[in-house]
């Protein structure tokens, strides 16, 4: 008996009872499965929010609540499903709430790194109604919606330590309807750090991730893993098994070995023998060169009697496939790739994702025609109001912006320092307009004045590549300013919060001075300082305090193209209502 074969009889026999007997008596075979079409309808979302909708429908950050919430969540299921596989760069969420949007069962993520999960504060994003996972430099590693995908959405983890990947699993519990173990990915980054198809040859590893997983979570979150084939179909079949004897829920199998690319043929009739071998619902994959509609998708899962299946390039060149026939015979027909993507980009504004994400999604669904003319001017964009203006999106965008003000107006937060020891903290209070030649400064007032200021606020960034000199600086010319009257020179207060600045700069002699700040955080301190003269630059209306009228205008054209990437900066973190991190 060789190595592997010993390990998995060890195995298999002391988790047998407890892991598969029982369980197994209540599961119908993948091979007595109707093959009758997937007409069955998704599960229901249902969601509750607290205080009306003044949290945009997501759950608050309340574990008692969540707790509750898992308790009553029933188990996601597996069968005759139709499925957005895990594409790097492709799964996030605005491409995963369309694939639900036109008929998909479940939708997975795109492979997170479990170390990278670790390095993680999960924030509510009451702007946008999100959930955002962002590591320690300020990057949403994870975005999810959980009132439009909570219970279809699977998180796939690429991971090569047991404990590590239970650590991030019990992190994202809260967010997600099951865990998958990525055993599947070829690529160079996830076989070096030992992930992915690297775990193929390593059945211990395997074994000791899963069992690890499906032990510690909750019941009610299943774990379930991803693999390539291997070119032995035997040893394939062993390692299906022994996946299986550790408790996994599902097993999605790509038709594929480790070496071999989509070019190649997918090994259908593997993915028949694991299916007819074990118990669990087996997920087909890799069949997207053969899929081209919806009555391809269930040809697949009858063709290799899996219980359902996964799609991804057939999904990334055109996300309608998702679309199923009616019992009229309307639907199930592609939707123009125009239409898509117009849809596509929809959701891109509204959930505020990333521009170079955004234009990486819509290449692949261009295909060749990236190399039309405009094809070329997606590849040069730099912005999202760019990108939309090509699909003639720009009115959608600036609707969009003027109501993401209206709110961000409404709720704004309170930034204030304490009189006594200038330290920064974060109150809810009223807003008003400050009435200056600005339309989106923002007041931030109180009651108990002996105990705090009042900041005038505003949306702005400092962009450093677009002041040409020293004297051009915002902290430069609020120098000169206040020096040119016999004023006392600005004072900025920083906090800093964790790797990230916040500025306040007072102007004006004694308790007479007033206090300016931008919402944005700050990576560099002394940006930081700038960002918060620029806003005072703005509100004291000293754009034009020069005697060269050209300089004024190129002044305020850098101004403009400051407050222009401010509103579709991604990524900028803000001071959110409860003192915490959150992405607007």
């Amino acid at each position: 008996m060789n190595e592997n074969n010993h390990f998995f009889f060890i195995f298999f026999i002391t988790t047998v009872f407890t892991r598969v007997f029982l369980p197994t008596l209540l599961i119908v075979p993948n091979n007595s499965r109707p093959t009758s079409p997937m007409m069955d309808t998704p599960t229901a979302i249902t969601t509750t929010t607290t205080n009306g909708d003044q949290n945009n429908g997501v759950d608050n950050d309340d574990d008692s609540h969540d707790h509750q919430h898992q308790q009553q969540q029933q188990p996601l299921d597996f069968r005759l499903k139709t499925i957005l596989a895990p594409m790097v760069r492709t799964g996030t969420l605005p491409m995963r709430l369309l694939a639900l949007r036109f008929g998909a069962d479940i939708v997975y993520t795109e492979e997170l790194i479990d170390y990278k999960l670790l390095r993680c504060r999960r924030s509510v994003n009451t702007m946008i109604g999100t959930v955002d996972y962002i590591d320690d430099s300020g990057c949403i590693v994870f975005r999810t919606c959980p009132p439009k995908e909570r219970h279809r959405l699977v998180l796939q983890l690429g991971t090569s330590d047991a404990r590590r990947a239970l650590r991030a699993a019990k992190l994202v519990a809260r967010d997600v309807a099951a865990i998958d173990v990525n055993m599947g990915c070829p690529k160079e980054f996830s076989i070096k750090g030992g992930m992915g198809s690297a775990l193929l040859g390593q059945p211990d590893k395997v074994g000791d991730i899963l069992t690890t997983l499906v032990s510690n979570l909750p019941a009610n979150l299943p774990v379930t893993c991803k693999m390539r084939v291997l070119p032995s179909l035997d040893d394939t079949i062993r390692l299906a098994k022994l996946i299986e004897s550790c408790g996994v829920r599902a097993l999605a199998v790509h038709g594929r070995t480790q070496q071999e690319r989509p070019k190649d043929r997918n090994r259908d009739s593997y993915i028949q023998a694991i299916a007819q071998s074990i118990r669990i619902p087996v997920i087909a994959s890799g069949g997207s060169a053969d899929i081209t509609c919806y009555e391809d998708i269930d040809r697949f899962r009858r063709q290799t009697t899996a219980a359902s299946v996964m799609i991804a390039r057939s999904a990334q060149k055109n996300c309608s496939i998702f679309r199923r026939p009616k019992a009229d015979g309307d639907g199930g027909d592609l939707l123009d790739i125009e239409e898509v993507i117009r849809q596509y980009l929809r959701l891109c504004v509204d959930y505020d994702n990333h521009v170079l994400n955004i234009k990486y999604v819509i290449q692949q669904m261009l295909g060749p025609l990236q190399d039309s003319d405009r094809g070329r001017q997606l590849l040069a964009a730099q912005s999202l109001p760019t990108i939309c203006r090509l699909w003639h999106l720009i009115e959608y965008y600036d609707d969009h912006q003027r109501h993401s003000r209206l709110k961000r107006e409404s709720m704004s937060s309170k930034l204030l320092f304490n009189n006594e020891d200038n330290k920064l903290s974060t109150k809810v209070s009223v807003n008003k307009k400050l009435k200056t030649s600005a339309d989106n400064v923002i007041i931030s007032t109180d009651e108990d004045m002996d105990q705090t200021i009042i900041i005038h606020k505003m949306d702005v960034i400092f962009m450093r590549q677009l002041f040409v000199d020293q004297n051009s600086l915002p902290k430069s010319r609020l120098m000169s300013y206040t020096t040119s009257r016999s004023m006392d020179p600005p004072v900025y207060r920083t906090k800093q919060l964790d790797k990230h600045f916040h500025t306040v700069v007072t102007v004006g002699d004694g308790g007479d001075g007033k206090h300016y700040a931008s919402r944005y955080l700050e990576k560099n301190k002394r940006y930081a300082e700038q960002m918060s003269a620029l806003v005072a630059i703005i509100a004291l209306n000293l754009i034009d305090d020069n005697t060269d009228d050209n300089d004024d205008d190129d002044y305020q054209k850098i101004i403009n193209e400051c407050l222009v990437l401010s509103n579709d900066f991604n990524n900028r973190i803000t001071v959110e209502i409860d003192g915490q991190f959150t992405y607007e």
